[in-house]
């Protein structure tokens, strides 16, 4: 497939896969058929309503070979590794609180993180949808600390309805 294939109206490939670090150590960053399919419906069940309602979204990681998501220091069995998750860039703290309020109360998902990087200030949102047989968990966090800033024992989980209360 190539990078400029739509998985949606608004979504190419080549957003999802483009990678810094794979271009860097020359790795192939090409997801199989099933990861495209996830990508697929992260995009129909998520990101376009989430466009739909804040405009325009930046990628900034999406799909991850095995190479590449260790490179990077993801987990073992991230949901990047599958096609099932994307991190999103956010303009500000304000926007990005906004965005994860309406992902949590009106939209689908199986994991919902407002993610910090405490030495760099950055901040994102992680999405994550599981389609098929898998029912989403509907785990979501607000605060969490990406692992390069996290302290022992800081990341908690909870597990919502349709509502939640920031």
């Amino acid at each position: 497939m190539k990078h400029t294939t739509l998985l949606t109206p608004h979504f190419t490939l080549g957003e999802f896969t483009r990678s810094a670090y794979a271009i860097n150590h020359q790795l192939d960053n090409t997801p199989p058929a099933e990861a495209v399919a996830n990508l697929r419906a992260l995009c129909e069940h998520v990101l376009e309503p989430l466009r739909r309602r804040f405009g325009a979204i930046r990628i900034t990681s999406g799909y991850r070979s095995p190479a590449v998501n260790s490179g990077v220091g993801g987990k073992p069995h991230s949901q990047h590794l599958r096609g099932e998750a994307a991190d999103l860039f956010v303009p500000s703290r304000e926007i990005g609180l906004k965005m994860y309020e309406f992902i949590a109360n009106t939209l689908p998902y199986d994991q919902l993180l407002f993610e910090h990087n405490r030495k760099t200030g950055t901040r994102w949102l992680h999405v994550s949808y599981r389609s098929g047989d898998h029912a989403n968990r509907r785990q979501c966090n607000p605060h969490y600390l990406a692992a390069a800033s996290r302290l022992p024992g800081l990341a908690t989980w909870r597990n919502i309805g349709r509502t939640i209360g920031l």
